[in-house]
C-alpha cells in the first residue's frame, strides 16, 4: 500500500498542544487548513527539539539569505487543539528544511516504523516509506510555532530547585535529600527536635 503524505502548503494553524494534566500529558502536533485537520502524537522531547532546531534554522536562513526573520513573539495562538484529536500516527523521524522558492520552512513528520528510515525518504514523495505530514510555514508562522512550543513544553510540572526533576502534586522523591519526599524534610527535622 502506498504511503499517505498529508501536505499543508498554506496552513491556517500548525501548533503543538497537549491533552491531560501536568505529569500525565500527551503531546500532539496539529496542522489545520480550513476544515482539514491532521494530528500526530509525539514525545515532549520531540516538540522541544523541533522548536529548538526551527529557531536555529530561522537564524541560519537570515544569515545566509538575508531573509527577514521575526524576533521572539509575545502574542501567539494560545487556543487549544481542535477536538477530538484523531491521531493519524505517532511521529518517529522528523525532517526540517528551507524551501528558497516559496521562502518557507518545511517540516516533515514521519510515522514510527519497524524498518530503518532511509533519510532519502524525508522531504521526498517516494511511494515507499512511512506515512508523513509535510507542512510549509512562513517565517512568522515558524516563529509562532517555536514560541508556542516552548510555552507548551514549559507549562508542565515545575522542576525541583534541588535536583531539577519534575515536581508532582503528591510530592517528590528528591535524590538531593537522601530519599525524603520534598516537603517532608522540614517535618522530619522538627520531629527530631532539630532547630537548625
Amino acid at each position: 500500500m502506498p504511503r499517505a503524505i498529508h501536505v499543508f502548503r498554506t496552513p491556517d494553524r500548525f501548533i503543538a498542544g497537549t491533552v491531560g494534566e501536568p505529569g500525565d500529558r500527551s503531546f500532539y502536533l496539529q496542522a489545520v487548513h480550513e476544515a482539514r485537520v491532521v494530528s500526530v502524537a509525539l514525545e515532549k522531547q520531540q516538540v522541544q527539539v523541533l522548536a529548538d532546531r526551527m529557531g536555529l534554522l530561522l537564524e541560519e536562513v537570515h544569515r545566509r539569505f538575508g531573509t527577514a526573520i521575526p524576533p521572539e513573539l509575545e502574542d501567539v495562538d494560545t487556543s487549544p487543539l481542535q477536538m477530538p484529536v484523531d491521531v493519524e500516527f505517532r511521529v518517529g523521524t522528523m525532517g526540517l528544511g528551507w524551501d528558497a522558492e516559496s521562502e518557507a520552512v518545511v517540516v516533515e513528520l514521519l510515522a514510527v516504523t519497524d524498518a530503518e528510515v532511509d533519510e532519502s525518504v524525508v522531504l521526498d514523495d517516494t511511494e515507499e516509506g512511512p506515512d508523513a505530514v509535510r507542512v510549509f510555514l512562513t517565517p512568522i508562522q515558524a516563529r509562532e510555532f517555536t514560541t508556542r512550543s516552548e510555552r507548551v513544553v514549559s507549562a508542565g510540572r515545575p522542576p525541583c530547585p534541588l535536583c531539577g526533576e519534575p515536581l508532582a502534586a503528591s510530592g517528590h522523591m528528591c535524590v538531593r535529600t537522601n530519599g525524603y519526599r520534598r516537603g517532608e524534610v522540614f517535618d522530619a527535622a522538627e520531629e527530631f527536635g532539630d532547630d537548625t
